[in-house]
């Protein structure tokens, strides 16, 4: 073997080494940092909690033709924290105000915009009992989208059948 040989092997070893030794020493600073990790979420209480809210999803949504029963809205006046419980609208104005003028107010998802006759002719010469079922259990058309109950899907059948009686009376 020549004396250039031995100079490079001499060389690459001490590289291999070096390099050896840095990724010893990046192994052990990650296990230094890990348990430092480990021990915040052991004393701070409510860490995993926090952690658990920001991944919560940020809403639910009540689905035409399935089982939404787990999405009814409770009053958590008990509950430390809570926000207002939402009451139940008393008529079908009331319902109108909370639940259907999000959309029928701005004709958002193609809904039509209340007190607007020509958009809601067509929809009333269908008859109520179709105004009805597509409040009732949603709607997909060509036109646009109506959730089933407007998305709240805790107001009685009789509330929604106000809440429609009473835009109809807004478009005649």
């Amino acid at each position: 073997m020549s004396k250039h040989d031995t100079h490079f092997i001499n060389v690459f070893s001490v590289v291999i080494g070096l390099l050896i030794l840095v990724a010893l020493g990046i192994f052990a600073f990650a296990r230094v940092v890990g348990h430092t990790q480990e021990r915040q979420v052991l004393e701070e209480r409510d860490y995993s909690k926090n952690v658990a809210d920001r991944l919560a999803p940020v809403s639910r949504e009540a689905v035409a033709g399935q089982d939404n029963a787990a999405l009814a809205i409770k009053s958590d006046s008990g509950s430390a924290g809570s926000a207002m419980p939402v009451a139940l609208p008393k008529d079908g104005a009331a319902v109108f105000q909370q639940v259907c003028s999000t959309c029928h107010g701005a004709g958002i998802a193609g809904a039509p915009k209340a007190g607007d006759k020509a958009a809601w002719g067509p929809r009333i010469a269908q008859g109520k009992a179709t105004l009805y079922e597509h409040a009732l259990k949603g709607f997909n058309g060509k036109s646009g989208v109506m959730p089933a109950k407007g998305g709240r899907i805790d107001l009685s059948d009789d509330l929604v059948k106000q809440a429609v009686d009473h835009m109809v009376q807004m478009a005649q």
